[in-house]
């Protein structure tokens, strides 16, 4: 392990896109959804810790889930726990982080990751991060590490290498020639067929004086609210500091913001086997077996006929799911909500966008 290594986790999402058992109060990140105790946040934590020096492992989250936070990761220390007092998306969250990494070691090196990955080889996933990490070190760049994609999926961004298909079978860092956050499913086809692209992991390696230039030339409207991050950043006033600073800040995420833009993006192929955890079509496709109907069940009593590619879930063992003749659709029932919608995210995302409407806070 390398004391000048750290590990960013942003854990302050509220995972909308698995409603409704993703919650405000309790959003996916801290739940248990593989049926043996563990989070995924918890799974993260211990991902990192095998080859990051636990002192250097920060996890940004809200304010308001810093007893999830403290629960599900109880050595946590508190200088280690940075919390946002608004949602902002990533480009604050990693400002912030970035900063308090600043202020402890200018010299630091860091990998940035999201708190919902499934990861099935962790000594490649460790290998591919830390190769990523030198080469970020050793060179002035940003890098993200790149996902093979498997379908054209609108949840990604995408990112095209320089040097064509060849240059996607290497194992080392390549240049990136184009960055694009979530395409259409139109235009992600496009990508996926040329053969030419990555998907964004959400995992990036750089050095924090690096990340730091760069919000600094292409976020300035982010970058100046934390202006005096010197001395305020662990102080007494820190905590006043960040909320004045998060009040007036843009919410924008890295990939708008910096890597669209930068003209030192490169990435880090990947080949550990990797599932981000963003939507129900992802969960149901990493976590779940499927019929010879292409219908993934997790329910206690279920009487399905006619049926094929829905994904059915029952956190009510006594209860009885009775489906007919439905196709392409979720059946998601909780203690509280009874969740019926088509499969295809944009659908979904338009539907449950009524929940926001007054009237339904308790569902939220």
């Amino acid at each position: 392990m390398q004391n000048n290594q750290y590990c960013i986790i942003m854990a302050g999402g509220a995972g909308t896109r698995l409603w409704p058992i993703s919650r405000n109060n309790c959003p996916k990140q801290f739940l248990n959804l593989d049926g043996e105790g563990r989070t995924f946040i918890r799974d993260t934590y211990d991902r990192f810790a095998k080859f990051i020096p636990k002192e250097n492992i920060i996890i940004v989250s809200s304010a308001k889930y810093r007893d999830l936070v403290k629960e599900k990761i109880p050595e946590i220390k508190d200088e280690n726990l940075l919390l946002e007092p608004y949602s902002r998306n990533t480009a604050p969250c990693i400002a912030y982080a970035t900063y308090t990494i600043l202020k402890r070691d200018p010299d630091a090196a860091m990998v940035v990751t999201p708190s919902d990955h499934i990861i099935t080889d962790e000594d490649k996933f460790a290998e591919t991060v830390q190769n990523a990490l030198e080469y970020a070190t050793a060179n002035k760049v940003l890098m993200t590490i790149g996902v093979p994609p498997t379908r054209p999926d609108s949840n990604f961004g995408y990112i095209q290498i320089t040097g064509g298909k060849e240059a996607c079978n290497t194992d080392s860092a390549i240049k990136v020639k184009t960055f694009t956050e979530k395409p259409d499913k139109e235009l992600a086809k496009v990508f996926v067929d040329s053969g030419e692209f990555f998907w964004n992991s959400g995992i990036f390696a750089w050095k924090a004086e690096t990340i730091r230039e760069e919000m600094e030339k292409y976020l300035p409207e982010v970058t100046r609210l934390f202006n005096g991050w010197e001395t305020a950043i662990g102080s007494p006033a820190e905590n006043e500091f960040i909320s004045r600073a998060y009040t007036d800040c843009l919410k924008i995420s890295i990939d708008y913001g910096v890597m669209e833009k930068t003209g030192i993006a490169w990435l880090y192929p990947a080949s550990f086997g990797w599932s981000d955890i963003g939507a129900w079509e992802s969960l149901q496709e990493s976590m779940m077996t499927q019929d010879t109907e292409k219908n993934t069940i997790s329910a206690d009593r279920i009487l399905s006929d006619g049926c094929r590619g829905n994904l059915i879930i029952s956190k009510n063992k006594d209860k009885l799911i009775a489906v007919k003749g439905l196709e392409n659709y979720m059946v998601i029932d909780t203690e509280d909500v009874l969740l019926i919608c088509p499969k295809e995210d944009k659908e979904f995302k338009d539907f449950i966008a009524g929940i926001a409407m007054p009237g339904y806070e308790k569902y939220r």
